[in-house]
């Protein structure tokens, strides 16, 4: 064990994915048994620069890892943007005698960190936290298959009430610049079509409509199409308008939201979770200063934190041809 680590803090940054409750619970309990003084912190980096830093024991995380959300809360804090404010950030977790910090977030929050370990020397290990599964370097990040499957829930249900009436319905979920809730949502969900803003091309409306209007033909009772948020508000809106006016096709706009975010993580989540938190800690105890907690390949290790800084933009177009292939 390196002699400078005898405590830690962890902390939420960013938005809130299910299954950070169980990546603090295993971060809590693993540093506990290996004899480190832990610490909570409320509210992200904004927390930390506030001081709102709490002791933690075991029994500070019980009965948590079946609730959604976070129970360190969570905020986006845009002046950690700032060499200044990273400083003072850094000196306030000297002075708590904090020798080292576990973040668990997304792009965003790994940047804060890593900016924290470049210019101060903090040790800090990342455990990937968002429903957009876009951080480069992990295969996966927690909540996203819970995510998915709250979407995959709602679409059943709306999918139920548009086959009892003949409906077409453009679903949005979230991802403003991540494909991936859209194209696992969209085949497992059997949509007819998907549509990405993030492939950066235009919309084939005109493809789109003829779908809907061929499966009309064979006798199909409603139509699905899933829609990724984009980064600029109102798509769904936008292709409806486009099919009424232009392809005489009446279709409906449900948007998901923020209910993709919340709810009780699924297994697959509890447990990628409690790994990650597992290994951060003992990376951390270690010796190492800069880890992040990955999956690849099925399996959680640990990678250098520069791998992870990159977003992730991937568009398997696999996906969007079996969509095609299976939706006649």
């Amino acid at each position: 064990m390196s002699e400078q680590i005898k405590s830690i803090a962890v902390l939420c940054s960013g938005g809130d994915s299910p299954g950070m409750n169980c990546a603090i619970r295993s971060v809590v309990r693993t540093a506990i048994n290996l004899n480190l003084e832990v610490y909570g912190i409320q509210r992200g980096f904004q927390g930390l620069l506030e001081g709102n830093i709490k002791k933690m024991d075991a029994s500070s995380v019980g009965n948590i890892l079946q609730h959604g959300g976070t129970m360190l809360q969570t905020s986006r804090c845009m002046e950690f943007h700032q060499a200044d404010i990273r400083k003072e950030a850094a000196h306030i977790l000297k002075r708590k005698k904090i020798d080292a910090l576990v973040v668990i977030g997304g792009n965003g929050s790994f940047n804060g960190a890593w900016s924290l370990h470049t210019e101060h020397a903090i040790p800090v290990a990342g455990i990937p936290g968002t429903i957009d599964n876009d951080i480069s370097g992990t295969d996966y990040s927690i909540g996203f298959d819970t995510a998915v499957q709250t979407a995959i829930d709602a679409v059943d249900k709306i999918r139920d009430t548009a086959s009892s009436h003949d409906r077409t319905f453009i679903v949005e979920v979230m991802g403003k610049k991540s494909p991936a809730i859209a194209l696992n949502v969209g085949l497992a969900t059997g949509a007819e079509n998907i549509i990405l803003p993030t492939k950066n091309e235009e919309i084939d409306f005109e493809q789109i409509a003829g779908d809907i209007k061929r499966g009309i033909a064979r006798g199909k009772t409603s139509s699905i199409i899933i829609a990724a948020e984009g980064e600029k508000p109102g798509l769904c809106y936008r292709v409806q308008e486009e099919l009424k006016n232009s392809y005489s096709i009446d279709a409906h706009v449900c948007i998901l939201g923020h209910i993709q975010r919340g709810g009780n993580p699924i297994s697959t989540d509890r447990l990628i979770a409690s790994e990650m938190g597992y290994l951060a800690v003992k990376e951390l105890y270690s010796g190492k200063s800069a880890v992040v907690t990955a999956m690849r390949h099925g399996e959680i290790i640990s990678v250098p934190f520069e791998e992870c800084l990159q977003k992730k933009i991937e568009v398997e177009s696999k996906y969007l041809d079996i969509v095609r292939t299976l939706s006649i």
